[in-house]
């Protein structure tokens, strides 16, 4: 199926009434592979919370074509590692799909979770608690996890930040391997260079857009400075603006 999985039109993010992004309009195509770029505090991590349905637009719409499910990301840091809870059971969480709350994992499934972990060249690993990794071996475990959840739409928030160079190529593989599956794939990156090789399509961002489209368009000088300069002019204490307090 082709076409727009997402559709958003003249969304605005925010928090307590104060915009993070502003007026974004624009369309993911279905089985798209993009990249999310801008400098910090651009919004990036505030789209994707919009994107996965964990932040309400302050207005606008996000429209999800196809009943698509959906798997999100967010940043390590964002996870209780504390929280006592074996890296064979943080994987077998993307089961919940189909299992719910209450469902037992059969003798299949234990194998999925098995399988998922070799995958990502966790084998071993099951007993150990998540706070016994380290940032790249518990960044596989949650991709191991992403590859039971067989979401069509995958949001992925900074997943190759405080890993080393081996995981970030491991997981740049499997990026491309849901990809090449057909799954639509949005990726939070600093690293241009990975944008640059391995995304066809860039969303420039700097609190609204300043390019959408084919990568080497959007990560033009001319385009990298004007996100800068859109960053360091933006007001922190702005108000929710007219247009969006209009019901």
């Amino acid at each position: 199926m082709s076409g727009p999985i997402l559709t958003l039109k003249d969304v605005t993010l925010g928090y307590d009434r104060h915009p993070a992004v502003h007026h974004l309009t624009l369309q993911i195509t279905r089985g798209s592979l993009s990249a999310v770029v801008g400098p910090n505090g651009a919004g990036k991590s505030t789209l994707l919370k919009g994107l996965s349905g964990a932040l309400e637009p302050l207005s606008g719409t996000i429209l999800t074509k196809g009943a698509a499910r959906m798997a999100w990301l967010p940043q390590t840091a964002a996870l209780d590692r504390s929280f006592p809870i074996s890296v064979f059971d943080l994987v077998a969480m993307g089961l919940w799909h189909r299992l719910g709350p209450f469902g037992r994992l059969s003798p299949t499934d234990r194998t999925q979770v098995h399988d998922a972990l070799s995958a990502v060249g966790l084998s071993g690993f099951e007993r150990r608690t998540i706070d016994a990794l380290s940032g790249g071996q518990l960044q596989r475990a949650l991709f191991a996890r992403l590859m039971l959840q067989d979401a069509d739409l995958i949001l992925l928030d900074e997943p190759l930040a405080a890993v080393d160079t081996k995981t970030s190529a491991d997981l740049i593989d499997l990026i491309r391997t849901w990809h090449a599956q057909g799954r639509t794939i949005i990726v939070v990156l600093h690293d241009m260079q990975i944008v640059r090789n391995i995304f066809p399509q860039t969303l420039l961002l700097a609190r609204e857009c300043v390019a959408h489209g084919p990568t080497e368009d959007v990560l033009s000088e001319h385009n990298l400075a004007r996100a800068r300069d859109m960053i360091e002019a933006f007001d922190e204490a702005a108000h929710v603006c007219a247009q969006e307090l209009v019901s």
